[in-house]
């Protein structure tokens, strides 16, 4: 794969700029693993199989893991108590999904700013 190019599947890649673009003040970040962060935080982020990990509060979480039947995501054999995975079908639709990315966002919006290292 070329330098610089997402790894998971061209049409998740698709399917999550689709989402983006549903909260304009988000841009898409991340050559490889595509991923979205507010002042610092990450907010969401597609993992190289093209699974979605949104960062939701704690009610979020438990709301949107029993509508949808799923868990905490886990990479690299560590579980992200933060974020779910969203299921395949669910991402495929944009509008049912936008609710939570939106939730995410004010979600991560409201978390205390991370400092950066970058050098201005």
């Amino acid at each position: 794969m070329a330098k610089g190019q997402p790894t998971a599947p061209p049409e998740r890649v698709d399917r999550y700029e689709r989402l983006i673009a549903t909260q304009p003040s988000l841009t898409r970040k991340g050559a490889t693993m595509p991923y979205t962060s507010v002042n610092g935080n990450m907010s969401s982020y597609l993992d190289a199989s093209g699974a979605l990990a949104l960062r939701l509060s704690g009610d979020d979480r438990q709301a949107f893991m029993a509508r949808y039947t799923t868990a905490f995501h886990e990479a690299h054999a560590i579980v992200q108590k933060e974020y779910v995975t969203v299921p395949d079908e669910l991402l495929a639709d944009t509008e049912a999904l936008r609710p939570w990315f939106e939730a995410s966002f004010r979600y991560v919006s409201a978390l205390k700013p991370k400092p950066t290292t970058r050098k201005r």
